[in-house]
């Protein structure tokens, strides 16, 4: 009959993190020294291949499969193309994803696995650049690849040391790491970032202003010989609290709630005797439609105003982008 063991002797629910955590740290020491230099490699093949004819290609099986997939999604969401090919469907067909001249980045931590294996005579023949992601130097696989990044760990986080915890941990980081360093050397921005992900809190966070702004029938609007009744009714009427002034499409100025209030103080019962040239802002602030919604907040909240001009080049307006709508998206 087994054992049933006491929460006395089992250990702290911390320490299984702990155990990972230490794990990272001999990892990010290897990056420092050893490592360094066929991690710069990796990084190097890579970014050959981010914007070029060749595939990059994640294999692996079992836990390694999955962090094999995350590894290739983080690439692809970090603007590197990659794709997840199963090691065990590789022999049934799926080798047909690999051409010739493809980086294949394989993850084993033995390096001894036979699925993996398999493939190696088939990447010979397609002149694959291989690289592979193991915990042991001397293993077939390790043996066998063009660039080997050592993910070897002192112990598993299992108290068994069998369970792939602590190891499949590090795998994950290096993925990330070299998804990273990639994206980086590529001037990767935040704007491009945008374009991938459209969808969710992440796309919401990434919103350009071109996505955000009142536009069209919706662009609260006058020339500046409109006289003052006129302006008001545009400007109720658009609930922005505020209109462009346009001459022949292009930004002449804007006005505000703010310059009505001080108008009416100023000149009392005579205030509409103005027209819009009179009294507009001929400097407003502006913002281009490219830049991101997130960027539109920042300067608006900075400046404690409410809304920005959306111009393009040669003064053109597109729209508005206004606070209120911001806010509403919850991008801060």
């Amino acid at each position: 009959m087994s054992k049933v063991t006491s929460p006395s002797d089992a250990l702290r629910p911390s320490e299984f993190v702990r155990i990972e955590a230490a794990a990272l740290n001999e990892l990010a020491a290897r990056l420092d020294n050893a490592m360094l230099t066929p991690f710069t490699q990796a990084a190097d093949l890579l970014l050959q291949f981010a914007e070029g004819p060749g595939r990059i290609i994640v294999t692996g099986i079992g836990k390694s499969g999955i962090i094999a997939r995350k590894i290739a999604a983080t690439l692809r969401s970090t603007g590197t193309p990659a794709h997840f090919l199963h090691a065990a469907e590789a022999t049934h067909g799926d080798l047909g994803m690999l051409a010739s001249g493809d980086i294949v980045l394989a993850l084993s931590y033995s390096g001894e696995t036979e699925e993996l294996l398999r493939l190696l005579p088939t990447l010979k023949r397609l002149k694959a650049k291989l690289i592979a992601v193991s915990g042991c130097s001397s293993s077939t696989l390790a043996q066998a690849s063009d660039i080997f990044l050592n993910t070897g760990v002192s112990v598993e986080a299992c108290p068994l040391n069998l369970a792939p915890t602590a190891s499949t941990t590090v795998m994950l980081a290096l993925g990330d790491a070299l998804a990273l360093e990639v994206s980086r050397r590529r001037g990767w921005k935040a704007e491009d970032f945008a374009d991938l992900h459209p969808g969710g809190r992440i796309g919401r966070r990434l919103a350009r202003v071109s996505e955000l702004m009142h536009s069209g029938d919706a662009l609260p609007q006058v020339a500046g010989s409109t006289p003052m009744p006129q302006v008001i009714y545009e400007m109720s009427r658009k609930k922005l609290g505020m209109t462009t002034v346009l001459e022949d499409g292009r930004l002449a100025g804007m006005i505000s709630d703010g310059d009505l209030r001080r108008l009416l103080e100023r000149d009392g019962s005579h205030a509409l005797e103005h027209t819009a040239g009179d009294i507009m802002n001929p400097h407003p602030l502006t913002i281009d439609g490219s830049a991101l919604g997130l960027s539109a907040l920042a300067v608006m909240e900075e400046k404690k105003i409410t809304s920005l001009i959306v111009v393009a080049a040669g003064g053109r307006v597109e729209g508005v982008v206004h606070l209120h709508d911001l806010w509403t998206l919850q991008l801060s």
